[in-house]
């Protein structure tokens, strides 16, 4: 393809690569709609054989309906950045994988009961881990330049 030499072949241009850039658009927004299928469907627990052929506007609302189902609990009201708030999402969070996590068998019963375990710890030991003391970071000791104008400072000009 040739770069525009004239204002007119840049229209030219545009117009012969509207059509491709739109087609590109359209398979992205149904490649997500198809994804979104695929993972509200099972969570509705509806089979997927039965919905092969859904609309775009049917994908939308089921997952717009499934969304506003979900309990309250899942998005915290309280203010951002309050410690209250981070134990609510800490605390909805521990419940969320203590009902998942032994349903999706990837980790053997001994290890997930030690990892639920060790979190409800950090939860009775209260806050969140980044209001854990950190030492100071030791001062680094800036390197010796030369002096200007000897040889050993390389300059560009």
């Amino acid at each position: 393809m040739r770069l525009p030499r004239r204002v007119g072949d840049a229209a030219e241009l545009r117009k012969s690569l509207k059509p491709l850039l739109e087609k590109r658009r359209r398979a992205r927004i149904n490649e997500s709609l198809s994804q979104l299928k695929g993972l509200v469907l099972p969570l509705l627990g509806a089979e997927t054989s039965r919905y092969s052929k859904l609309e775009k506007a049917d994908i939308l609302e089921m997952t717009v309906r499934f969304l506003q189902e979900q309990p309250a609990s899942l998005y915290p009201t309280a203010a951002p950045g309050s410690l209250d708030s981070y134990r609510e999402g800490y605390q909805a969070c521990l419940e969320h994988l203590a009902r998942v996590l032994p349903a999706c068998s990837v980790l053997e019963p001994a290890v997930s009961a030690r990892l639920l375990e060790h979190l409800r710890q950090r939860t009775v030991s209260g806050g969140p881990p980044s209001q854990t003391p950190t030492p100071a970071p030791a001062p680094v000791a800036s390197p010796q330049l030369p002096p200007p104008g000897s040889p050993g400072l390389w300059r560009p000009w």
